[in-house]
């Protein structure tokens, strides 16, 4: 009997739900940090700026559950209708649908008389498993899951959004841009890194990929904040 007992890890089938928890938490910090800076540099107080966060807590929170459910599902619909449509050409050909997959082998480097031994061998195993992944590049690990994925974000912006909500509650009421901003880079430097461990991706791309993008989003709406605040 034979063992394999060489074993890697791989995070690939942490791809799902890790890219709408790091776009929900991303989007969580930077929309609410940025709106309460742009409320508090056009001059509102703290209770304005407090009730801002909280209704951009709740509205995108609701936002990111439906955009990510409505998407994915989008992605999941085409999935089982190609699937489905694999199904009924293996059901009517075989022969036709074992050929086609040793041409996939072929053109992977396989020669002709092993990529029609491992096609067939595949073929009586799980005929469709096989063609999902080697023909439409479907695999378990990246299926669509979309409420896995609405649940994620919603979770994770939720959760994003609370770090400049909390700067607001507990700073002084005239520095709140600065507070909020200090709090948000160093949340955003957390996430970052985070998400790079998670996925198993280089840490100081990932962290400043985002926090150089949340900056961006918080100087452009300071200065909308600043610019309509003052308008008479």
């Amino acid at each position: 009997m034979r063992r394999f007992a060489h074993r890697e890890l791989h995070l690939t089938h942490r791809v799902g739900w890790l890219r709408a928890s790091v776009l929900g938490a991303n989007d969580g910090i930077v929309s609410v940090a940025s709106l309460v800076v742009g409320i508090a540099a056009g001059g509102k107080g703290k209770g304005d700026v407090l009730l801002a966060g909280v209704a951009g807590l709740v509205a995108g929170a609701m936002s990111m559950a439906a955009g990510e459910y409505v998407s994915v599902q989008s992605q999941a619909d085409t999935e089982e209708a190609d699937l489905a449509r694999e199904r009924r050409e293996l059901r009517v050909d075989p022969a036709r649908e074992q050929e086609e997959l040793a041409g996939i082998y072929v053109q992977r480097g396989l020669d002709v008389a092993l990529a029609r031994k491992v096609a067939a061998q595949l073929m009586a195993d799980d005929p469709l498993t096989a063609h999902a992944r080697d023909e439409l590049g479907i695999t378990e690990a990246l299926r669509a899951r979309p409420l896995q994925a609405a649940g994620a974000s919603a979770a994770s912006f939720a959760v994003g959004a609370v770090v400049p909500i909390v700067a607001v509650l507990l700073g002084p009421g005239t520095s709140t841009v600065a507070t909020v901003a200090v709090t948000t880079v160093l949340a955003l430097l957390v996430l970052g890194v985070v998400a790079a461990r998670t996925g198993g991706a280089p840490v100081l791309p990932s962290a400043l990929r985002v926090t150089v993008w949340g900056v961006g989003a918080m100087a452009l709406t300071a200065a909308a904040g600043l610019f309509f605040g003052a308008a008479p």
